[in-house]
């Protein structure tokens, strides 16, 4: 058996250890292991696919990033040319893909990625090709599983960052808006911020006001706080408005969320006269080296691929459903994203405990 390796979309802390993963539970059963370069970038020309053993994972586990390489961009269904008069059009050059398969004779593909990668793969196998899943995303929105690897390490990064935060608002009795990552979900926002005692956290879940905003931020000045911290997802909209975007090209991963943590932090200074910053935690979130928790979730999600690629179950993606990994189908997964449930747990706690999600 001779099985590929891709990872597509953002980079995300644990691809290494997933990669090492597959890679050492199909060595362990006499299988060959290859990688392909840049999401499938690689395959078409031959140049990126690289062998993958012992040698080539040895240490990898704690490294951020991932050795084979990612992209957003290159859908083989949707791939962009750019014409001699400068126009940009997608080609589908799938049936291409399939035939480099063939050439290099990959018997099944792992696919490591978020919803855009596994809905390729899925559309991949329904094509022909043997096909297992692995999610990944910062974001925690792949639906059927109870977590991604990667989230776990972004929340970490953004909690320490509002830890640090604190003591200068708190210094310079100002207001200070972080906008995190999480795209159209509030998974990084809701659990640093309750994690990092976050006085208002904003959610793509629930459209706020900007009013009960400024009316927390004055009850803390009344009983002699004059500080906060006020954490926005980067998709977060208000009841009136919309989610602000760096760059619309039509949607899905041609949507780039921003602008929303320093429009917030304008209607604050405003309205409340409070001196405001913001700051944009950026791609700080999708660096750095795994923690434990994702480290241990990624070595289990490439162990359990190559067990669903022995039992011939293509079309499906290994998830975790605590305390088990188990396998679901693409059909259950592609199109559809795992929000933050408004009854959550950790919503209600965060409620009880003061927080405002301005609403």
């Amino acid at each position: 058996m001779k099985i590929a390796i891709s990872t597509g979309g953002g980079d995300a802390p644990g691809l290494n250890a997933v990669i090492r993963g597959v890679v050492l539970t199909a060595v362990d059963r006499g299988w060959e292991c290859v990688g392909i370069r840049r999401g499938f970038h690689g395959l078409y020309d031959g140049s990126g696919v690289i062998p993958l053993g012992y040698e080539q994972v040895r240490g990898i586990t704690h490294l951020g990033g991932t050795i084979l390489g990612s992209t957003n961009r290159g859908n083989p269904f949707r791939w962009p040319v750019t014409d001699p008069d400068g126009t940009v059009r997608e080609i589908d050059r799938s049936d291409e893909l399939m035939a480099a398969f063939r050439r290099e004779r990959i018997d099944a593909l792992v696919s490591i990625g978020g919803d855009g990668s596994l809905a390729i793969a899925g559309e991949l196998w329904r094509k022909g090709l043997n096909v297992v899943g692995v999610p990944k995303t910062i974001d925690n929105d792949v639906f059927c599983t109870d977590t991604t690897f990667g989230f776990d390490t972004a929340v970490s990064t953004a909690t320490d960052a509002l830890d640090k935060l604190h003591t200068t608002a708190e210094s310079h009795d100002r207001v200070m808006v972080v906008e995190l990552m999480g795209r159209t979900t509030g998974w990084i926002a809701l659990h640093s911020g309750l994690s990092g005692t976050a006085d208002v956290i904003l959610i793509p879940e629930i459209p706020f006001d900007i009013e009960k905003v400024c009316e927390k931020i004055r009850e803390r000045e009344a009983r002699g706080r004059q500080f906060a911290i006020v954490v926005v997802a980067e998709g977060a909209k208000s009841i009136d408005g919309e989610a602000v975007y760096l760059e619309r090209r039509g949607s899905g991963t041609n949507e780039r969320f921003g602008g929303i943590g320093e429009q917030v932090a304008t209607a604050i200074a405003q309205r409340t006269g409070k001196e405001t910053r913001s700051l944009v935690l950026g791609h700080l979130q999708r660096g750095g080296s795994p923690t434990t928790f994702d480290r241990l979730l990624a070595l289990r999600f490439g162990s359990a691929a190559v067990r669903a690629i022995a039992d011939g179950a293509f079309g499906q993606m290994v998830a975790y459903h605590p305390p088990t990994v188990e396998r679901v189908p693409f059909s259950d997964v592609v199109g559809r994203t795992r929000t933050v449930p408004l009854d959550s747990g950790v919503i209600l706690t965060a409620r009880h405990l003061g927080i405002c999600f301005g609403d």
